[in-house]
């Protein structure tokens, strides 16, 4: 069932719906969202927990819908937010723990989940400037991966992440979850490889690219000339020979141990802070 309720805080009269039933149109509807192509259809993804809804509100994201447990009513930040919500023309449900379990596929799910309308950046609206550091992603599939990795970019203060050709979702829950709230802080792009290689050449970039057949030291590259944008392979094949090719450098991290490669997100992290350290200082925050 769904019905209004009124209390004593904000937001008031009418402005909370209170739904009890997994069935109601609009619990299915962000059920729904598990799947890419309900995702893509409504531009629509969730995000689970306060801090990630406040942070994702304060950084100007439109909120479609706040759901919170009745666990939380009464909680004056959980109040704060959803008024917050109502008066950015969203809409509020309060449910019981189990409709948000079934939201959230999860027993013991977070009190508040918000869900968000997409937001991509333009690729042709990004023109790196000095000091900026981009990475760009060759069809990485992993949500795991990318979420480490957008979450990395961010701490490292990078300027975005370019997803390369076709890659796993950055708005699907798993990957939301790994990014521990940066994919709101971090622009994300999308291109063709042919879109991309059309703008790293209309732009005055250094492409560094890790690749297998390297032969450049990561360490010994010079990444204050120019912008940088990072290129990193995907995680079975690696680049394929029409990015490796574009790419000023192609590097190696060194490794001394028995495993023959790296996990994607640990190599570009490596490499992103690197890239970075001449811009990096311990008194930076």
């Amino acid at each position: 069932m769904i019905s209004d309720r009124s209390d004593h805080g904000t937001p008031r009269v009418g402005q909370v719906k209170e739904v009890t039933s997994l069935t109601n149109p609009i619990i299915k509807d962000i059920r729904a969202l598990a799947q890419k192509k309900h995702r893509d259809e409504t531009r629509s993804f969730m995000a689970e927990g306060l801090k990630l809804v406040i942070d994702a509100l304060d950084l100007g994201w439109k909120i479609k819908t706040l759901v919170y447990a009745k666990a939380a009513k009464g909680k004056p930040q959980v109040e704060q937010v959803a008024a917050r919500a109502v008066a950015k023309g969203g809409l509020v449900l309060e449910v019981s723990e189990k409709v948000i379990s079934t939201i959230t596929r999860r027993d013991n799910p977070q009190m508040v989940v918000g869900i968000f309308e997409q937001r991509y950046q333009p690729l042709k609206d990004i023109r790196p400037k000095d000091g900026e550091t981009y990475v760009a992603l060759d069809r990485v599939r992993d949500p795991g991966n990318l979420g480490t990795i957008i979450r990395t970019a961010d701490a490292a203060g990078a300027s975005g992440v370019i997803l390369i050709g076709e890659t796993t979702d950055p708005f699907s829950l798993e990957t939301v979850r790994a990014t521990m709230g940066s994919v709101f802080a971090m622009p994300v792009a999308r291109a063709s490889v042919e879109e991309f290689i059309r703008w790293q050449k209309s732009v005055d970039v250094q492409v560094v690219a890790t690749h297998l057949s390297g032969s450049v030291d990561y360490r010994t590259i010079d990444y204050r000339s120019k912008p940088v944008v990072l290129l990193m392979g995907n995680e079975q094949a690696g680049l394929p020979v029409e990015l490796a090719r574009e790419a000023g450098a192609l590097a190696r991290i060194p490794q001394s141990g028995r495993a023959d490669s790296l996990n994607l997100a640990m190599a570009t992290g490596i490499m992103l802070f690197e890239a970075r350290r001449h811009l990096l200082s311990l008194d930076a925050r």
